[in-house]
């Protein structure tokens, strides 16, 4: 059995009533006429309210000691060198010379309300497209580095989160020797060997130009509109969030899907796109599978750092089963062989 810490009634965000959402809109001098609609996320609290006057915004509160003022605030620095730059970004607003505030211990911040549905991945044409302004994120991303945000690296990703959930007995005791050789074994083939490649003799995470990045483009985070009369439409990017600092391919993988020879078309259309406005390093693409794999760690040790928030046991029940922790051993399995085979081209 696995061990997890009992969810708690007390966890602030329960101090984040209606009233003191609609309280904390007010003191940024907007008018909310009291209509507020949770919107899904489960790291913060993010709630579309409705205005007396003016149009719908959206208010998201930070979770308590994630996020530093000043991390937030380069975050929503980088939103707006993205706007600037006519990226198709949703960035905070400025109200009252800032977009970051405070209220009842919250940070919070105000977006525009932009609507749309999760891009088509299956249409090349859109792939193409979202290729594109991946491309001139990237190309903002480059002209300046984070001094507040950390980096994706190894370290982060990949041993913290192992140690974390080892340290906290949150591994089911039945697979627990074979989770840890499984990760022990994934992180060796990523970690750097002598000749500057990967243990599994690629290119390495190392190795590759750290710009700043999204961070978590996955589909859900690209919100999609039709075209209108004007030509207005198309993909926009939400939830800058998980901005840090990695390699460009961080933000193209996680829209791959399927088998391999489909990935390798989705990503072909990727960069069909991306390629027409900034140069993509291809060994990159030996990332992907090294990647994926941090991603697994670090997801399973988030899960346990936000168990005692009762919104992660209603929406997934299901961590830290035993079937869990098996299934989770069998894909470090997967991704072992995975990091060992020719990666994916384009």
């Amino acid at each position: 059995m696995s061990h997890l810490p009992d969810t708690a009634p007390d966890h602030p965000y329960a101090a984040l009533t209606p009233d003191c959402v609609i309280d904390a809109l007010c003191s940024t001098a907007l008018v909310p006429d009291g209509r507020l609609t949770a919107l899904s996320s489960y790291e913060n609290r993010v709630y579309l309210a409705h205005q007396d006057v003016g149009d719908r915004v959206v208010a998201k509160f930070y979770r308590p000691g994630r996020w530093s003022r000043a991390q937030i605030e380069e975050e929503h620095s980088f939103s707006q060198e993205l706007v600037e730059s006519e990226v198709p970004v949703v960035a905070p607003l400025v109200l009252q010379g800032q977009t970051v505030h405070e209220h009842a211990g919250f940070l919070f911040s105000v977006s525009p309300w932009r609507g749309g549905r999760r891009p088509e991945l299956d249409d090349w044409e859109v792939l193409e497209w979202i290729g594109r302004f991946l491309a001139r994120i990237h190309t903002v991303g480059s002209t300046q580095t984070f001094a507040h945000r950390p980096a994706l690296d190894l370290q982060s990703f990949g041993h913290e989160p192992m140690n974390y959930l080892l340290d906290n007995d949150v591994v089911a005791l039945e697979v627990r020797s074979r989770w840890l050789l499984a990760c022990e074994r994934a992180l060796h083939l990523i970690a750097p060997a002598a000749d500057g490649l990967s243990h599994a003799g690629h290119f390495g995470l190392h190795s590759a130009t750290q710009i700043r990045l999204h961070g978590d483009c996955h589909p859900g985070n690209i919100l999609w509109t039709p075209l209108d009369d004007q030509g207005h439409g198309g993909p926009h990017f939400v939830d800058l969030d998980d901005a840090r600092s990695g390699p460009a391919v961080q933000d193209l993988w996680m829209l791959l899907s399927g088998e391999r020879d489909q990935q390798t078309q989705q990503l072909s259309a990727l960069l069909e796109g991306y390629e027409q406005f900034r140069p993509f390093d291809r060994r990159e693409l030996a990332l992907i599978e090294p990647l994926r794999t941090l991603r697994l760690l670090h997801y399973s040790a988030w899960l346990a750092r936000r168990w005692q928030d009762p919104i992660f046991a209603i929406n997934f029940p299901w961590f830290g089963t035993l079937d869990y922790w098996q299934s989770q051993v069998d894909m470090l399995h997967e991704q072992i062989e995975a990091m060992q085979r020719e990666p994916l081209y384009a």
